[in-house]
């Protein structure tokens, strides 16, 4: 059991991290990581564990897209990062995933709250106010609250304070550390 408890800490991880890598450099999750990981957690569930790994796999993908797709309605999320959660849930499992989530807000919120303090430290009040907190700019530049038909779409994910996927890593591997030193890997 052991090396398939390594296999699946592994490929989780390995995931996690070219996620992380992708959004930070480009603020992009592209469908040719999000799609074979999906593909790779389903196959690998249903070969172990069978029909009940197959159920395992699509219920952790169902709740991690179920709730990042509630944030990308109400425009707090990119549609890569709802590709992400569901991805990640084929591995985790809806317990886990509903973990990862959870403490992934958790480092979004305390890295955001670095980031705002840095800058109000750094260049002043009036500067994050313009910058972050400008009405109806949710975080985003205001100057790039155009239509998306003017390219908004694409401003938007470039002036988020942090990508979602470094603290969806981070979470993911808090979740594994806990999981492994307590023996409750889902395999």
């Amino acid at each position: 059991m052991v090396p398939l408890s390594l296999v699946f800490v592994a490929a989780v991880a390995a995931f996690t991290t070219a996620a992380a890598i992708s959004d930070w450099r480009t603020r992009r999750l592209p469908n040719r990581l999000t799609v074979p990981a999906f593909a790779a957690a389903v196959l690998m569930h249903t070969a172990v564990n069978g029909l009940a790994g197959l159920g395992f796999s699509l219920a952790g993908s169902a709740t991690g897209f179920g709730i990042l797709l509630v944030l990308w309605l109400i425009g707090g999320s990119g549609g890569g990062d709802v590709k992400l959660m569901g991805a990640l849930g084929a591995w985790l499992g809806a317990t886990f995933t509903f973990h990862v989530f959870v403490l992934s807000a958790v480092v979004a919120a305390i890295a955001t709250a670095a980031v705002l303090s840095a800058d109000v430290l750094n260049r002043g009040f009036g500067f994050v106010r313009r910058r972050y907190l400008a009405a109806g700019s949710a975080g985003r530049l205001a100057s790039a609250n155009a239509s998306d038909s003017e390219g908004g779409s694409s401003r938007r994910a470039d002036c988020r304070i942090l990508p979602y996927a470094v603290p969806v890593a981070a979470g993911t591997w808090m979740t594994l550390a806990y999981a492994w030193f307590s023996c409750r890997l889902p395999w």
